[in-house]
């Protein structure tokens, strides 16, 4: 054979292997990408995104798109980049349309911050999914130190957290660490906080971490002043908690153990174990020999340490017990604001005896809740007029009341003028759960610290550790107006004395249970001061 066909025919070789060792590199990088800068793992979809990717979600598939729209439009101005970390992939359609609520407040709290404050630095909102359980949060975290550090991206804060786990805790630990502020807009374990001392300074555990949710000690205390005020000093109580390592069930059953009761005693402590968050493994059948004990003990009040699936497992086995008619409360923290969304017309039937009668109703601790300003504000009147024979004048109305109102109307505008815009959310926003309300309080609450952080011409971008410096100045005159309240925070970051909506699902004489507002609870047991001015001695 002539030597130019040994040189051809070894040409051709090389091509075809060159061809084809790229080949089974562009299929191994479409096997283990979801899309550009997405990474595969597993059956999840982890990284971040402000393009509109939906992480494989369809629910959350049209608020991906508008918060992309909404950053394509303020790309040409001074501008920061905010992520929202957020598991965003899940087989439970209830969880799906919590995580379409979680970022409906998100994008309405990128428009408010940046229509409503209109001044730079323009927020640009990204999506961080860090897999289920935040198992994946390091791979996420990764990504957004080098966004912190990229003159491009800018990312000056990260916000969501809705889990309160021991791998929130690390991501959250990792990201203060380097000087990137957080605010946890959905986290109430104690865990996750930094400590406030009664002179004013604070143990920071998490340098630049704010909190716009009371910690479950908070919540608790907050209950038991509401409970106490409305003569519930002869109930009989028992606590059920989840034995499982998991910091919400953990603090919350240290502070529902915290309460000092004005009544009789009750049986000892409950133990039951979850296999997991999502997950119910046995708890069925262990919930229904706890449910026969505490027929024994006499009890009527359940403080119950666990999550919303267990939960509604627990109550439904309570309900089933024959025990002279008694009618049972459980009283629970905030993440039962959940629960009414995997409740089926079968399930309220069930939580009905024979009579039509309620025999269990869930009361808790819930973030927020759309009615609970004007039902406050008009019980408020009422009283006042009661007692001065006069209408009050506008100075004279609380404003612990009119401005957290005024904040929450300010948001039905923004969802009116959204809807006006032909911009699909995917649904309309649901605030009965209060997860819009607290993502959309925890965007205008980064969006003051951006604002006020600013310095310099229009154009200077305010550096991540200015901005975190912010966390313990927005109090007194720089409150933030929340729709979930006043948010005014300590020197640790944390939300002083934020009252809990005291909310009850009732399950009502026939079909669907309504969820109704009973009430605000105060952790100090009393509103917040004028203008929200924290006092020396606060905890």
């Amino acid at each position: 054979m002539p030597i130019w066909k040994k040189i051809l025919y070894a040409l051709l070789g090389v091509g075809a292997l060159a061809g084809g060792v790229w080949l089974a590199v562009l299929i191994t990088h479409e096997l283990d990408t979801c899309t550009e800068g997405i990474e595969r793992v597993g059956d999840e979809c982890i990284g971040v995104n402000g393009e509109g990717y939906d992480f494989g979600t369809p629910e959350i598939r049209d608020v991906a798109r508008a918060i992309a729209a909404q950053n394509k439009k303020i790309h040409g101005e001074p501008h920061v980049t905010v992520a929202v970390m957020l598991p965003l992939q899940s087989d439970r359609p209830a969880l799906r349309r919590q995580m379409r609520s979680d970022l409906q407040g998100a994008y309405l709290g990128q428009r408010q911050a940046n229509d409503g404050e209109g001044e730079p630095p323009k927020v640009r909102l990204v999506l961080a999914n860090p897999g289920r359980d935040y198992k994946q949060q390091e791979k996420v975290v990764d990504t957004l130190l080098r966004m912190a550090d990229s003159p491009e991206d800018r990312l000056r804060a990260v916000t969501g957290f809705n889990l309160s786990l021991g791998t929130t805790e690390k991501a959250v630990k990792r990201l203060t660490k380097h000087k990137i502020p957080v605010l946890a807009s959905r986290i109430s374990g104690d865990r996750i906080a930094n400590e406030d001392r009664t002179d004013g300074t604070a143990k920071l555990r998490f340098p630049g971490l704010a909190r716009i949710l009371p910690t479950n000690h908070d919540a608790a205390q907050a209950l038991a002043n509401f409970n106490g005020e409305r003569g519930r000093e002869n109930r009989r109580t028992v606590l059920v908690y989840d034995q499982r390592k998991d910091s919400y069930s953990e603090s919350l059953a240290k502070a529902f153990s915290g309460i000092k009761e004005k009544g009789p005693a009750g049986p000892a402590a409950m133990p039951f174990e979850s296999p997991a968050i999502d997950e119910a493994g046995s708890t069925g059948n262990q919930f229904a020999q706890t449910a026969n004990n505490i027929c024994d003990s006499g009890a009527d009040t359940v403080y119950f340490a666990g999550r919303t699936l267990h939960l509604r497992i627990f109550a439904l086995k309570l309900a089933q017990v024959e025990c002279k008619n008694r009618h049972y409360t459980i009283v629970s923290g905030s993440d039962a604001a959940s629960l009414r969304q995997d409740m089926t017309e079968q399930n309220w039937a069930q939580l009905r005896g024979a009579d039509g009668k309620p025999k269990v109703t869930v009361q808790y601790a819930a973030p927020a809740h759309p009615d609970a300003w004007r039902t406050e504000l008009a019980d408020w009147n009422r009283k006042w007029e009661a007692d001065h024979k006069r209408k009050p004048t506008e100075a004279e109305l609380p404003q612990y009341l009119t401005e957290p109102l005024a904040a929450l109307d300010t948001l039905k505008k923004r969802i009116e003028s959204t809807r006006g815009e032909g911009v699909r959310l995917g649904s309309d926003p649901n605030l009965q759960d209060s997860r819009t309300m607290l993502v959309y309080d925890g965007l205008i609450t980064i969006g003051k610290a951006l604002h006020q952080a600013q310095k310099g011409g229009a154009e200077a971008v305010p550096s991540r550790e200015d901005v975190g410096r912010q966390w313990s100045l927005l109090q007194s005159r720089h409150r933030v107006r929340g729709t979930s309240g006043l948010i005014c925070l300590t020197s640790g970051g944390n939300a002083y004395d934020k009252p809990a909506a005291v909310v009850q699902l009732d399950p009502g004489q026939q079909g669907l249970g309504q969820l109704k507002f009973v009430g605000l609870g105060w952790p100090t047991g009393q509103e917040q001061p004028k203008n929200c001015v924290i006092p020396s001695s606060a905890p």
